[in-house]
């Protein structure tokens, strides 16, 4: 059931709108919606404009905070964070580090997977980001800490670098980690997955770097062919204690 100031995706005559449920009133050009009205709600329910339109309502997803909560920098991509998740074999009974947090979108796709997140960001603001994002997720197992990741302590199973990366993080990520566990680090330039791999190889038993590539397809009346957009975004090392 929604409660009041919980995040609600409104979705209708295709379009949707990321809001809170309580007071207040939701414009559109179908008509104005009393957000009210969403406090007890569930997914799935309707509910109408003033004058007469149906918006469906929807509890947001991950994919839904990647698309609409506010962002402080380039978030890693859905397909990124996934190849992490999927190439550390990320479960429930994992205690994950998190890193370079920016406005939690990684953090909160860990956080439904993960027994614990604890996700560092040492920049203040992206730090109290982030954290009102998790809280818009309702996610009680993640925890944002507004420190250097090199502050770190405990034991974990995954640690995951979203940051300008050098040769010490790679060494506290391994003295982080549980033997068997991995590090995931997101690079966008050549130049800093090379830091990654020199400086991850002399420690870690398993080093690979993956590039993923994304194609989304588009069909008109003319035909179907790849989307001409950019499907780069940068690259993934993964390595393992």
């Amino acid at each position: 059931m929604i409660e009041h100031n919980d995040r609600v995706l409104l979705v209708g005559e295709g379009r949707e709108y990321y809001i809170r449920a309580g007071a207040g009133i939701l414009s559109t050009d179908k008509g104005q919606v009393d957000l009210a009205l969403l406090v007890g709600a569930h997914a799935g329910d309707t509910i109408e404009s003033h004058n007469g339109a149906r918006f469906m309502v929807r509890i947001p997803r991950p994919t839904d905070f990647f698309m609409h909560a506010k962002r402080s920098g380039a978030p890693m991509l859905p397909k990124d964070i996934g190849f992490v998740i999927s190439s550390t074999g990320m479960n429930r009974n994992d205690a994950v580090l998190d890193a370079g947090t920016g406005n939690g979108i990684a953090a909160i796709y860990f956080g439904g997977i993960a027994r614990t997140v604890t996700s560092f960001e040492i920049r203040e603001e992206f730090a109290a980001l982030a954290q009102k994002n998790i809280r818009d997720a309702r996610l009680e197992n993640v925890e944002v800490v507004a420190a250097d990741m090199l502050t770190a302590k405990g034991r974990y199973d995954i640690v995951n670098l979203d940051m300008q990366i050098e040769a010490a993080h790679i060494e506290n990520a391994y003295s982080l980690l549980c033997v068997g566990g991995y590090l995931a680090c997101y690079t966008p330039f050549l130049e800093q997955m090379a830091v990654v791999v020199d400086s991850a190889q002399d420690r870690f038993s398993e080093v690979h770097t993956h590039e993923l590539i994304d194609r989304e397809m588009t069909r008109s009346k003319r035909g179907t062919r790849p989307s001409t957009s950019v499907c780069h975004s940068g690259y993934v090392t993964i390595a393992r204690k």
